[in-house]
């Protein structure tokens, strides 16, 4: 399990971070303070930073890496009438990059943490020493059939008994994996959704997900001044491939990357496609 040593007031919301310093310490400074170049992971809905930790301690041979809980997800704050939508989390980061400090770094990005990295370079003019970004909310249509409906109910969800909302939980995770998740996975990715706050906090962000926020930056896409790497499984049921090849297009000098074997949650179904992309993003800056 990754650990979120600190906390940080961003925008009015505790947000649970976590730092892992660069093993090598000879390796660049660049953007990273002492000890490495920088690389900020970002993830996705309904996950936590918790989908990193297969493969960040792969990467701290060449980064400090960065990582934390979107607002209203994992140990960040959840609390009632907040806004946990796509619409602050972009702020969020460019909040935390200003505290820690760093200039161009790295990131790693996915799903709802794609979005977040896209908005947080065309609409806050944060830049990147590389961005390599999967499975990401980008282009539309987006949102499941289950987000359709948990929209126009939430009430009803949020209410429901402990147990139902338990095993439905369970199930709409394994849509986003190709293989069958572990215990452990469900488990980890269960836990920050459970009780009477977290179950109310799933619904909110459900009930917030808004296309408006990608409709809003999609104009503006275009290629990055940093080497940029699109990769996606090959079979997520959640956002289809041909999105990929879309948005390479779109903000890429390189085509998107398949991956064999896996659907939207690609850390759980192929890691090592990750760490691979990352390096090699990386390797081509040289």
């Amino acid at each position: 399990m990754l650990e979120l040593q600190y906390e940080s007031v961003i925008d009015g919301n505790v947000v649970r971070w976590g730092k892992m310093a660069c093993r090598d310490k000879n390796k660049g400074k660049k953007g990273g303070g002492q000890g490495g170049m920088a690389l900020i992971a970002i993830h996705g809905t309904p996950f936590s930073s918790q989908v990193w930790r297969r493969i960040l301690p792969h990467l701290t041979g060449r980064f400090t890496v960065y990582y934390y809980d979107l607002v209203g997800y994992g140990q960040s704050e959840m609390r009632e009438g907040q806004d946990v939508s796509l619409g602050v989390q972009n702020g969020v980061l460019a909040g935390l990059i200003e505290e820690w400090g760093l200039e161009r770094p790295h990131v790693l990005a996915h799903d709802f943490g794609g979005a977040t990295a896209l908005r947080g370079y065309y609409l806050n003019g944060l830049r990147y020493g590389s961005l390599t970004i999967f499975d990401a909310v980008a282009l539309p249509p987006w949102g499941s059939a289950l987000v359709q409906h948990v929209r126009k109910h939430e009430k009803a969800f949020s209410e429901m008994p402990g147990y139902m909302h338990e095993a439905m939980l369970r199930a709409y995770l394994q849509t986003a994996a190709h293989r069958t998740l572990s215990e452990e996975a469900f488990e980890i990715y269960s836990e920050p959704w459970l009780g009477e706050v977290g179950q109310a906090a799933f619904y909110r962000q459900i009930t917030q997900m808004d296309q408006t926020y990608t409709d809003e930056v999609q104009g503006l896409y275009g290629k990055m001044d940093c080497p940029v790497k699109v990769l996606w499984g090959e079979q997520d049921e959640w956002i289809p491939y041909g999105k990929g090849e879309a948005l390479a297009a779109m903000i890429s000098e390189l085509p998107c990357e398949v991956v064999r074997d896996a659907g939207h949650l690609v850390q759980e179904d192929c890691p090592e496609a990750i760490v691979a992309a990352v390096l090699g993003t990386w390797l081509r800056k040289k």
